[in-house]
């Protein structure tokens, strides 16, 4: 069904001035291959209910602005870079696992480690017990090559600007039924990731189109947030979830005629960043 030679990562270079912004999508990634859909009792399309799907096309824009944009080939159901590395269940494995690993934390216990349990409603996603090696080199050939681009564009962002912001871009199902659930969520880890001021500047954009946005509930921020978020060091993330419908439709998982005014606020937010962004780079604020 797709290409198991594919890279696991894509980086859009900025094109003209560079700014010290890094889109990320973690899990926006649908390279599902023929290996992987014959290892899981699942299809395709129920696997994709756990993609952030599209979300790298919302950004498609902001090279274009000067923000570098990185996302993920590999399916969050295959490997979830926005995890530990590892971080997983010991009952999915038919080997004990080894005593570095994260068997513990709320994210495993609910089925959704580095290497995922579940899909959401559509349950168990492999019919019997995984080879520990299987997840190593899961890890090895596509979480950690994706961290490595990340951390890589990080440095270099902060060794030519002095700062860098990672905008950390997921979206969120929507809860039927659920009427106070709102159209996007900033996850700062409780305002450890980022100044208050990032995350006013993305909300003032937000609002100003119209939208309801929340700040920490019920997403905070996952690995990437957390890990990558040093704003002493001169480095703050953000993590940002996009309602899945305002977008695209849930159940058939295409995108509709709300698409383009979403991708449309997403130029503007990254353009608010990248303004925000210039007032940290020393000696451009006055330019």
């Amino acid at each position: 069904m797709a290409d198991s030679a594919i890279p696991p990562y894509s980086i859009i270079e900025a094109t003209g001035k560079q700014a010290p912004l890094v889109v990320a999508s973690a899990h926006s990634g649908r390279n599902y291959t023929d290996a992987f859909l014959r290892m899981s009792r699942l299809g395709a399309h129920a696997l994709r209910r756990s993609e952030d799907c599209y979300v790298e096309q919302l950004f498609e824009g902001a090279p274009g602005q000067g923000a570098t944009l990185l996302h993920a080939t590999f399916p969050r159901a295959y490997c979830d870079a926005n995890r530990e590395p590892w971080e997983l269940d010991p009952t999915m494995f038919r080997d004990p696992l080894p005593h570095w690993c994260n068997t513990t934390s709320r994210k495993v216990q609910a089925g959704f480690g580095t290497i995922a349990r579940i899909v959401s409603r559509d349950g168990p996603i492999y019919p019997r017990p995984l080879p520990f090696s299987e997840a190593e080199a899961r890890i090895r050939t596509c979480w950690q090559p994706y961290h490595d681009a990340l951390a890589r564009l990080v440095r270099d962002r902060v060794e030519h600007h002095g700062c860098c912001i990672v905008l950390d871009a997921h979206s969120m199902p929507v809860v039927a039924g659920r009427r106070d659930q709102p159209d996007f969520v900033l996850g700062t880890a409780w305002g450890t990731a980022c100044t208050p001021q990032l995350a006013t500047v993305m909300e003032q954009v937000l609002t100003r189109h119209g939208y309801s946005v929340a700040r920490n509930v019920p997403f905070a921020g996952g690995y990437v947030t957390r890990h990558y978020g040093r704003p002493r060091r001169g480095v703050q993330a953000v993590q940002l979830e996009i309602s899945r419908a305002l977008y695209m439709d849930q159940t058939t998982l295409q995108p509709h005629a709300g698409f383009a005014r979403v991708q449309a606020v997403m130029l503007d937010v990254v353009a608010d960043i990248i303004r925000y962004g210039g007032m940290l780079v020393p000696g451009q604020a006055a330019e």
